[in-house]
């Protein structure tokens, strides 16, 4: 058995422990301030930044990687707090839109602000992640693709 780790996996594993300590952070600092998960925020934002503030399920499925149905599931407690409403859509009365209501914009706005206050203080430990910011973020982004 081959016990040596090679380089590409040094990497898958190395992502997989960032992503699980940066996503129990920011559950926590959400959570604590604003009473949403991670997984509700990336929701809200996937949704805040469609046009109009709305988009289909198979659309905020597809920003977030989620299902269709798993977005429904997680929109469904959102829709009773009022943050995010059900709208038919105009061209087919059987596609529901799910939207951004003004208390779901004000919502957002606070928890990304608690989102920026949480990364800048895990970033403050990291000062070359923080020099080359611009070019993680370009990484991060071209590996999913």
């Amino acid at each position: 058995m081959n016990t040596q780790i090679t380089q590409e996996q040094s990497l898958a594993l190395a992502f997989a422990s960032a992503w699980s300590r940066l996503e129990r952070r920011l559950d926590s600092s959400l959570g604590a301030i604003r009473g949403i998960s991670l997984a509700e925020y990336r929701l809200l934002q996937a949704l805040g930044g469609a046009p109009n503030a709305q988009a289909s399920r198979v659309d905020l499925a597809q920003a977030v990687g989620l299902t269709p149905s798993g977005v429904t599931r997680a929109l469904r407690p959102m829709e009773k707090l009022g943050i995010v409403s059900t709208v038919k859509s105009k061209r087919d009365a059987r596609l529901a839109i799910a939207a951004l209501t003004p208390a779901g914009r004000e919502l957002l706005s606070d928890a990304s602000a608690v989102v920026d206050d949480t990364m800048k203080a895990i970033l403050v430990r990291s000062p070359k992640s923080v020099a080359q910011l611009d070019e993680l973020i370009e990484v991060l982004e071209g590996i999913g693709h």
